[in-house]
């Protein structure tokens, strides 16, 4: 669960100052997670291809797993109102990580505390005994918050739990010997649990966050658990979250590595929040890599708290996974009304081995494409100035695939712009001189919610070097989610203009644009 950080706890405090003070407790409001109408989902701002609540708040997705033909997403949710609060598991489940059916509420706040964020596995093997071989148990593994320990500064107010499901998911006890991970060190920062079967030590993995670095824990049964290592960057001060531990083969090959991957609070490369990854070795006992190797999964501000999907068939035998769609720096200040956040696009993820060195490239799931409508095909380009796409696709809710010839492109910048009628806009450019691709929001909406949002261009390092570059952007009413190179590189970003962008140019400066392989493509919405 993201900490709150100084400004974002004021905002809050008016709201959630009587629910803290009294700590949290298990109030069912099964209906505050479904809609009356598919009209709800019609307002401005909500995306139509993206994941989000019915109502009220949202933020880091939780415990997902795939079990018996179902994708299952959890995320942290507070069912009373539209800013952070005393938080649930919220829960929704989809046959194709595409189209997803809100569930009731799956985990409750209790007497220990509230439900931080945390993982889930399918125990095949029944280990804990909490079920058997012909129904095995499922095991969500969470962060006890209490409310009432922070107040009074005990700094042990955070614990880790677990639950169980018997049921595939639907239903949930929690465990009666919770915490099965006490704070005995007194860490204020002390949570994100999430679980990994490591099978040359026959043994379960545990990683948590514990402030600036992560702590690694070994069980025989997900209950017993015993502390073996922690890994860290010396001198570094960021509050780290929401880690997730993986092996992973590397593309084409038989080599494996093992992926650490880590949200960082602060100091990302575009300011605020965002997804960090290692690559290295993991023996059962320790991680092991290069600390200074540590690269960003996603280089925009709105991609954070990024997890993976447990229990992917061995005969699927990709890695998936999804993020929060946000920012601590604005999350709860964006302009909706009904509903607050939303999350990334699935996305597949493949290790890729360049010489000596890895990179996780990301890029949304195949079954993304179901989605495809109309397609409008472009002829090879040489835009001059600006040229305006013309065609019968919602600009708000599509699909832009295309190739730059890079040796054929003379201008020094290059590259899209979104705009709406009020003269709002929002622009992708690419930088020759700088080697860098930028994204500019900061006059997406005449509506200046928040100076953090507006306040910077935001930029990610480009390789010109390739003679040609596949960009892929998806737009949705509220975002945009930029790939590069299959996903070599990506980029989420969000915005929020008074009126849909409903027009697509093409800008050159100082020279011409080549684009071959145009493609737009309209996006039927997930909701209908």
């Amino acid at each position: 669960m993201s900490r709150l950080n100084a400004m974002t706890k004021l905002l809050i405090f008016g709201i959630a100052i009587f629910l803290l003070a009294f700590g949290c407790t298990e109030t069912k409001q099964e209906t505050a997670n479904h809609t009356d109408s598919i009209d709800a989902y019609q307002e401005p701002h909500r995306p139509q291809l993206h994941f989000t609540p019915a109502a009220n708040w949202m933020n880091d997705p939780n415990g997902m797993f795939y079990y018996d033909g179902s994708y299952h997403l959890f995320y942290q949710y507070y069912p009373d109102s539209t800013v952070w609060g005393p938080m649930h598991w919220g829960h929704a489940e989809s046959k194709d990580l595409i189209h997803w059916k809100h569930l009731p509420i799956a985990i409750y706040p209790d007497s220990i505390g509230c439900i931080f964020s945390g993982g889930a596995v399918v125990d095949v093997n029944n280990t804990s005994k909490l079920g058997t071989a012909e129904q095995p148990p499922i095991i969500a593994t969470f962060t006890h918050h209490d409310f009432k320990g922070e107040k009074a500064k005990s700094n042990d107010f955070q614990k880790q739990s677990i639950a169980y499901s018997l049921d595939g998911g639907d239903e949930w006890l929690k465990y009666k010997g919770n915490p099965v991970i006490p704070n005995t060190e007194k860490i204020k920062d002390f949570r994100d649990p999430k679980v990994v079967w490591h099978e040359a030590s026959k043994q379960w993995i545990l990683v948590l966050a514990a402030y600036d670095k992560v702590k690694f824990y070994a069980s025989p049964n997900l209950i017993d658990w015993k502390f073996i290592s922690d890994f860290g960057i010396e001198g570094d001060n960021r509050l780290w979250e929401c880690p997730d531990l993986f092996p992973m083969k590397v593309a084409g090959t038989n080599e494996e590595k093992w992926v650490l991957i880590v949200s960082i609070q602060k100091e990302a490369p575009n300011e605020g929040t965002a997804t960090s990854y290692f690559i290295g070795e993991f023996n059962g006992k320790a991680f092991e890599c290069e600390i200074e190797n540590q690269k960003w999964l996603d280089w925009g501000t709105d991609n954070y708290a990024f997890v993976t999907w447990n229990n992917v068939p061995k005969e699927d035998g990709r890695i998936l996974g999804i993020g929060w769609m946000s920012n601590w720096q604005y999350a709860q200040i964006v302009p909706t009304e009904k509903w607050r956040s939303a999350m990334t696009l699935p996305r597949e993820l493949k290790l890729v081995k360049k010489a000596s060195d890895y990179a996780l490239h990301s890029s949304p799931v195949q079954e993304f494409q179901t989605l495809r409508g109309k397609s409008t095909v472009f002829d090879e380009m040489n835009i001059v100035g600006e040229k305006v796409l013309e065609g019968s696709f919602p600009v708000s809710q599509s699909e832009y695939n295309f190739s730059i010839d890079v040796e054929k492109t003379t201008a020094t910048t290059f590259g899209v712009k979104l705009q709406n009628n009020l003269g709002e806009s929002l622009s992708v450019e690419f930088d020759k001189k700088e080697k860098k691709m930028f994204v500019d929001r900061t006059n997406s909406s005449k509506n200046k919610f928040s100076e953090e949002f507006f306040k910077n261009i935001h930029a990610a390092p480009i390789d010109f070097e390739k003679e040609k570059m596949d960009v892929r952007l998806i737009i949705d009413a509220a975002s945009i989610e930029i790939f590069i190179n299959g996903g070599a590189l990506s980029f989420t970003s969000i915005f929020f203009p008074s009126e849909k962008f409903n027009k697509i140019s093409l800008v050159s400066e100082n020279g011409t644009f080549n684009i071959v392989d145009s493609k737009v493509h309209a996006l039927n919405s997930i909701w209908r």
